[in-house]
Order: C-alpha cells, then sequence, then structure tokens
C-alpha cells in the first residue's frame, strides 16, 4: 500500500468522525480521485444541477459514453432552469444515442418540476429528491450525498462491487442488495459523505474491477474477506439472468427524393417520443406476409424490396432482429397520416434512436 496513503489515514483516523476502513478509503481518495467533467475539484462546491445530470445519464451507461453528452448538455442549457424550459424535442435530439430513452423524459420533466415548484433550486434531502420524476432511491442519495454532503451512501454497481468482495457477501444479487448498503455505510465519513460515496466508486472503477482488480493497490487489501480467500472474481455472487425471448419486425425505409419517411414514436413506451422510419409491431412470432400488411400506404410508390440480411438490436428485456424493406416515391407524393418526411442529410438532428439509425443505414446501403 502508498505509505502516504497509510501515513494520511493514521491522521484520519485521529477525528472522532469516522472508521480505520474509512481512513483508508478517503486517504486514498484524495490522492487518487479521478477528474470527471461534472466533479468539482478539491475546495470547490459541488453544482446540484452537474451531479444530478451525470447521475441520471451514468444509469446503465459508461464514464466514457457519456462525457460527451454531459458536455453537450451543460453547454447547451448550463442550468437546471435552462433545461427547464427547454423544448422535449430538443432533448430528445440531444439525448440521441445514449439510449434508455426513458431517462431523457424524466430528465425533462424533472428539470421543468425544479423551475416550476422549488424556483429552480434542487431540494437538499433525499425526501424532497425522490418527490421528483425520474430520481429513485439511488439517485436521490447520490445527490444527496455528493451535492449536499448528507449522512447517506448511494450503491451503484461499483459499490456493490467493492462492498461484496470486502465482506465476501455469499447471498446472490440482488437479494443481498439490502445487506450490502448496510455494510457500505459502515465505510462513510461523517464529514464527508459525499467522498466517501465517490472514493468507493472510484474505487471500483479503477482497483476493484469486475475482472483481474489490481488488489495490491488496494488500499483496503489487508482487510478484504474476499482477498484473503483468493476468490475475488466470483464476487458479487449473482442470480442467472433471465433472457428475453427474440422478437422480429419489418421496418420500411421509404425515399422521395433526397428525403425519407419518418413518424413520432408515442409518448410513453419503449423509445417513447423518438423519431422512427415506419415499422411493424416487434412480434415473437412475426412472419413477413403479416408485417407487410402494416407497410404504410404510398400511391405511386416503387415496389417494396427486401434488402439482404436483418438489423440486429439488443434492447434490456429483449433481443431484436428487424427486416429492411425499401421503396421510393415520386417527388409530389402525399405525406401518410402521422409522417413527415426529412432531409436525408439533417437526419442527424432527429431524434433517433440506434436501432433506428441501424435500419436507416442498412436501408440506404448498397
Amino acid at each position: 500500500m502508498d505509505t502516504n496513503v497509510r501515513a494520511t489515514a493514521l491522521t484520519l483516523e485521529k477525528s472522532p468522525n469516522g472508521s480505520g476502513r474509512g481512513a483508508l478509503l478517503l486517504a486514498w481518495y484524495d490522492r487518487h480521485r479521478r477528474q470527471l467533467p461534472w466533479r468539482a475539484l478539491p475546495g470547490q462546491t459541488q453544482d446540484p444541477y452537474r451531479v444530478w445530470l451525470s447521475e441520471i445519464m451514468l444509469q446503465q451507461t459508461t464514464v466514457k459514453a457519456v462525457g460527451p453528452y454531459f458536455q453537450k448538455f451543460t453547454a447547451r442549457w448550463p442550468t437546471v432552469a435552462a433545461l427547464g424550459a427547454a423544448s422535449l424535442d430538443d432533448v430528445l435530439r440531444m439525448w440521441a444515442g445514449l439510449g434508455y430513452y426513458s431517462r431523457a423524459r424524466n430528465l425533462h420533466a424533472c428539470a421543468a418540476t425544479v423551475l416550476r415548484d422549488h424556483g429552480g433550486v434542487f431540494p437538499d434531502t433525499e425526501e424532497g429528491l425522490r418527490a421528483l420524476p425520474g430520481i429513485g432511491p439511488y439517485t436521490a442519495a447520490a445527490i444527496a450525498a455528493i451535492a449536499f454532503d448528507r449522512h447517506t451512501m448511494p450503491v451503484d454497481g461499483n459499490i456493490e462491487r467493492v462492498v461484496s468482495r470486502l465482506f465476501a457477501v455469499e447471498e446472490p444479487l440482488p437479494k443481498s442488495k439490502p445487506q450490502i448498503q448496510t455494510l457500505a455505510t459502515t465505510l462513510l465519513w461523517e464529514s464527508r459523505a459525499g467522498d466517501s460515496a465517490q472514493a468507493l466508486m472510484d474505487l471500483g472503477a479503477t482497483i476493484c474491477t469486475p475482472k483481474k482488480p489490481a488488489c495490491a493497490l488496494c488500499p483496503l487489501n489487508d482487510d478484504c474477506a474476499a482477498r484473503e480467500r483468493g476468490d475475488q472474481e466470483t464476487f458479487p455472487r449473482k442470480a442467472p439472468k433471465k433472457s428475453g425471448n427474440l422478437r422480429r419486425g419489418a421496418a420500411f425505409v421509404v425515399t422521395r427524393g433526397d428525403e425519407i419517411l419518418v413518424r413520432t414514436r408515442p409518448e410513453k413506451g419503449l423509445l417513447g417520443g423518438m423519431t422512427e422510419v415506419p415499422n411493424s409491431e416487434w412480434l415473437a412470432g412475426h412472419e413477413d406476409e403479416a408485417a407487410l400488411e402494416q407497410a404504410p400506404l404510398l400511391k405511386g410508390a416503387s415496389r417494396w424490396h427486401r434488402k439482404v440480411g436483418v438489423v440486429t438490436h439488443v434492447f434490456t428485456h429483449f433481443p431484436l432482429e428487424l427486416v429492411v424493406y425499401t421503396a421510393s416515391v415520386p417527388a409530389r407524393a402525399r405525406t401518410p397520416e402521422g409522417m413527415r418526411w426529412v432531409p436525408i442529410a439533417t437526419l442527424k438532428d432527429e431524434a433517433l434512436p440506434n436501432v433506428m439509425r441501424k435500419v436507416i443505414a442498412h436501408g440506404l446501403g448498397e
């Protein structure tokens, strides 16, 4: 272990508000903390807006993927009031490609609520934060701890892994979540709750990784039950995942000169409010003939041409395969109800989910 970390930890331990493990953790964090776009520098005050925005974006998404989106959002909307005054369409367009689009809708609803009901200022308690749209127990705890230094421990995937190894928690996830939460709370430093949480997050992200953890560099290695046993990579224990059934469908890429036919999905449900090309239902028992019956009705259209191959995409609860049909229509062809033509050149500005970007690329490809 770094001797400077050990020396700093011994100094911290003399404080009345923390444990030996907590002191080691914070001493390590003070020397090795990650520099992240949403994280205040040492001595600076955390901005609740940036903490909240990052926590929503980081749900089921990597730090690497979130970074550019966070920079774009804060450049366009530097405050929660600015984001709350934006249109949902603009927010969805900016979010396109980041996935899990219900987060974007909740993000906009939350910002609007903070602007309307709280004067553009986030509540500073877990209870107040949980009353906001899109903020659950973990996110409320994370914002309360990191932005307001409330004495609470948010437990994300990194923290689950660190704690389950440190204490050799045998019960599989998700049943072990309450136990891990209780154990993680023992690592809180009373006057630095936010730093304690971020220290555990950083430890899991950089040292206590899912595979080949760098145990020799860990500030808690002398006290880790799993390391002592030599089976640290087997933690956290996990119950077998249930994979959803494969669904299939058809997508219809229709062009009118240099334009393409699109529509907006319903606000509620999967990919709500996003832009898509017309497509059939996604069913386990998909049949081509039935799917073609759901194709848009277009006067003067060329015959449907089925592209070779399929577009594949994996959602949280099921994998998807789409066959792609293409057709072209005359320049003055009428627009089917509920749809619109957009220039192919401006598709980057549309709120297209990744699956639809794949479909369009496949349909327009040679």
